[in-house]
């Protein structure tokens, strides 16, 4: 059936969704981008091939070499690119009564492996930090630009182990996100789902603090906290690669990225027997089923139930003398 759909171009399509995306539903920068991104790709692979760039063109056939062609990559990556795929065609499906979604011809079943996070143990976050702190203390010049970026860099790892925040989520906190003195942090998360989360370690509360003293004067009410030295926000491959460095400097051979703290920060608490439904909600975890992947790393606290509470302790036998 010719459908006004059918008779599109993929570009056309494409630019269409994306303000679908951005001005009806609202989406968020990273979401967005994601989605531009997987669509141009699985436009240029079209164009590799004798199929032309319109819409009534792409059949089930099409989408199959498409995924043999993506195969390469991890199992989540190419599960997210039929997803971006997926999203398009059914806004497509819902703008268009007449137009048949391709993918209601062919079933897509990606199993994807379950990978446990790698997380740290208490005494590897102090060894970070205390290679952090010491850094800083030896300082003499609290005049130049290293030290505000010491102090900047410790304020970031303080929060990401104090609060399991995102990295996105830290560089995207805004001035008016952060009471200083209740040490109350508001986070716009996926999906824009705002949560609170309350900083109550001391220490943490002082460094922003300090941080805040030294950076003010680049920092205006509606713009982001975490600045760099131009007064620009700063990226999340700063932080990844500061993170990566102060935990290669503190002998970590783990390899530690910003997320690494989000995973200790989930695991350590259940070590401390807080309720799992706490943590998805301080995580921002849309489902619990996220969130449990944390009972499955926790040693921990595997060893310590086994050894108090695993029946077999109450059996015991003579020894043979």
């Amino acid at each position: 059936m010719n459908t006004e759909s059918n008779q599109k171009n993929i570009d056309e399509t494409i630019k269409g969704f994306i303000f679908h995306c951005q001005f009806e539903k609202n989406l968020s920068k990273r979401t967005i981008k994601a989605y531009e991104t997987d669509l141009r790709q699985f436009d240029s692979f079209v164009g590799t091939t004798t199929v032309d760039k319109m819409l009534g063109e792409i059949t089930k056939e099409v989408l199959k070499s498409y995924l043999q062609k993506i195969s390469y990559f991890k199992p989540k990556t190419v599960k997210r690119k039929i997803a971006s795929l997926k999203a398009m065609f059914n806004y497509l499906e819902f703008e268009d009564d007449h137009y048949i979604n391709p993918f209601r011809k062919i079933k897509i079943r990606l199993k994807e492996p379950q990978i446990l996070p790698v997380v740290m143990t208490l005494s590897e976050v102090k060894k970070i930090l205390q290679m952090m702190y010491k850094e800083l203390f030896e300082n003499k010049h609290k005049d130049r630009y290293t030290y505000r970026a010491q102090v900047r860099n410790i304020a970031i790892v303080e929060i990401l182990f104090s609060t399991g925040l995102r990295v996105s989520e830290v560089c995207e906190l805004k001035n008016s996100d952060i009471n200083i003195r209740n040490g109350v942090l508001k986070v716009f998360g996926k999906g824009s789902k705002e949560r609170v989360i309350q900083i109550c370690q001391l220490e943490c509360i002082s460094i922003i603090k300090t941080y805040y003293q030294l950076h003010k004067n680049l920092i205006d009410n509606g713009s982001v906290f975490f600045v760099n030295r131009l007064g620009y926000p700063l990226s999340t491959q700063s932080v990844r690669l500061m993170v990566k460095n102060y935990a290669k400097k503190a002998g970590i051979t783990k390899r530690v990225t910003p997320h690494t703290f989000r995973h200790t920060f989930a695991t350590l608490l259940l070590e401390e027997d807080v309720d799992i439904r706490y943590i998805q909600n301080m995580l921002g975890h849309s489902s619990i089923t996220i969130t449990q992947v944390y009972t499955h790393v926790n040693m921990n606290k595997q060893k310590k139930i086994l050894a108090t509470k695993h029946p077999r302790r109450k059996l015991q036998f003579a020894r043979n003398e």
